[in-house]
């Protein structure tokens, strides 16, 4: 029988990368969605010590790590009205899609419009596309019916190729 580290580390080399690709969406750097991992997989294990410490399951762990960034972002705007700071523009030099794609500039266009869909439907992308969440799983962690998360990733889907599409003719109006 594997022991519970064992398993936990298993669980995270299978899981990470898309956990800390949801992350992402949920912080400014690389950094932060780090922490905001962290964070979570801490949570989840004293979460799981009743159930033998074995890893949890992954739309837990994703509400988990959505539930960590919200409380990030109140405590990190609470932080900004103390101090009366100016605003700080968002790190996003790492590229989230792929780190081959860095100097791909689609990839860049695209991630930049992803990053621009509301909330609600930049969730719902980043749990279906990067997160490899089904519908039923996407609805568990957002608290949303399934028929609405189809609908937010349809719409998210329609925006995106909307952009892209005036992207591209914009470029081949001015070649």
């Amino acid at each position: 029988m594997t022991s519970p580290a064992n398993a936990w580390k298993q669980w995270l080399a299978e899981n990470g990368p898309r956990l800390l690709l949801f992350a992402r969406g949920w912080s400014n750097s690389r950094q932060d969605a780090e922490d905001l991992v962290q964070d979570a997989i801490l949570r989840m294990w004293h979460h799981q010590a009743d159930k033998g410490y074995t890893p949890p399951d992954l739309p837990l762990v994703f509400s988990t790590i959505r539930f960590c960034g919200l409380n990030h972002h109140r405590s990190e705007s609470r932080r900004r009205k103390r101090e009366e700071s100016v605003i700080y523009l968002n790190d996003f030099q790492d590229v989230w899609l792929d780190p081959v794609l860095e100097d791909d500039e689609d990839a860049l266009i695209l991630r930049d419009a992803v990053q621009h869909l509301s909330e609600k439907l930049r969730e719902v992308v980043m749990l279906k596309f990067w997160g490899g969440l089904t519908f039923l799983q996407i609805s568990e962690t957002l608290a949303i019916s399934p028929n609405t998360a189809a609908s937010r990733y349809r719409y998210a889907l329609e925006q995106l190729a909307h952009e892209l599409r005036r992207i591209k003719q914009d470029r081949h109006e001015t070649a």
